[in-house]
């Protein structure tokens, strides 16, 4: 029999590791010390399906940060977090109250309808944030068979336009769904950021406040892949773990996004990388703020800035610097820092943006 043939192995770089954009911290590789953490788990074998080492540790981490009653489960993104989060706190006929600009509504590609089977019921908001009166705008009609039933209200922290909940905005919003039988989801793809820009642990806003279940956010925080879906409230749900399988959420080699939630919550890495992504916001806000012809759109509360400047400068800066339109017919635009944002990044993002105005 002849020899089979010798396969190479000719992994290539094909970017520029100091490359650096505004467009999303999606886009940020992954946290070394994450990376340090996926090496540890990879020795050897552990058993799958969540039944391993790692994910057991993390059950009593999560107690830590959310309190006994919290129990976790890992998934591998946000859309499916979000998706079987909301499943799992509705029924058949169950609506979801959220904001107009919510990443459920704008974001996640009908999911929540064509995969949850939800009806989203969407409020305008000027901020990103609901309040108990634009609940009510939506929080009606139970009885009413020709209408999906509001079951649910799903706030994001942070907003998707920057802004932050307060604890007692978020205990506001809780205690009046809950006098109205409906529930609470928060949507923390950026839960680190919000509870850097506050100062506070995220218990403080999340079940020290009465929220139900959280979406927990890794991926823009530092992991490479993953997030988890945080049971705060037993009473509220049934059969998480069984949604989770038919949501095709369920890893089979769970301890490696068990493992580098574990990195980021352990110590507090998740803490050190929302504060840096915010202060290096902050820095862009001050340094563009007054630049003749650029608007700072929102407060400037996590690690996003909006702005309006002429669509033309924008189109010229894009072929520096990637970045996003959030509503190009009116030239307003988002920029991003991610963990790995350097102050060089932001300096020459500024300088840039100068250069294109006066171009």
């Amino acid at each position: 029999m002849a020899d089979a043939p010798t396969v190479k192995t000719d992994a290539r770089r094909h970017h520029d590791p100091a490359s650096r954009g505004f467009a999303s911290d999606n886009y940020a590789g992954a946290h070394p010390e994450v990376l340090a953490a996926l090496a540890l788990a990879n020795g050897g074998h552990q058993v799958s399906y969540g039944e391993d080492e790692y994910t057991d540790h993390l059950q009593r981490l999560m107690h830590s940060h959310f309190g006994s009653t919290a129990e976790a489960f890992p998934v591998f993104n946000g859309t499916g977090a979000n998706v079987t989060a909301l499943q799992a706190l509705t029924d058949r006929w169950g609506a979801v109250i959220c904001a107009e600009s919510a990443h459920i509504n704008v974001d996640e590609g009908g999911a929540p309808e064509r995969m949850g089977g939800l009806k989203l019921l969407t409020v305008p908001t000027e901020d990103g944030k609901l309040t108990p009166e634009l609940i009510d705008r939506q929080a009606w009609g139970w009885e009413d068979e020709h209408r999906a039933m509001p079951q649910v209200v799903s706030i994001t922290q942070n907003t998707e336009l920057g802004t932050v909940y307060t604890p007692r905005e978020i205990r506001a919003i809780v205690e009046h769904a809950h006098e109205r039988g409906m529930k609470v989801h928060l949507d923390g793809a950026r839960i680190a950021n919000a509870a850097a820009s506050l100062d506070v642990p995220m218990r403080t806003f999340t079940n020290a406040v009465g929220v139900d279940v959280l979406s927990f956010g890794g991926t823009k925080n530092g992991m490479l892949f993953g997030e988890a879906v945080i049971v705060l409230n037993p009473d509220a749900v049934s059969h998480m773990k069984h949604l989770r399988k038919m949501s095709m959420q369920l890893a089979s080699k769970m301890r490696f996004v068990s493992v580098q939630l574990e990195a980021l919550l352990a110590r507090d890495l998740w803490l050190r990388n929302a504060r840096h992504s915010n202060s290096m916001a902050q820095r862009l806000a001050a340094g563009v703020r007054d630049v003749d012809g650029v608007e700072i759109l929102h407060p400037v509360q996590a690690n996003a800035v909006f702005a309006r400047l002429p669509h033309d400068v924008s189109r010229r800066l894009q072929r520096r610097f990637r970045f996003y339109f959030w509503d190009e017919t009116a030239g307003d635009v988002r920029w991003m820092c991610s963990f790995d944002t350097s102050e060089d990044d932001v300096d020459s993002f500024v300088q840039a943006l100068k250069e294109e105005m006066t171009h």
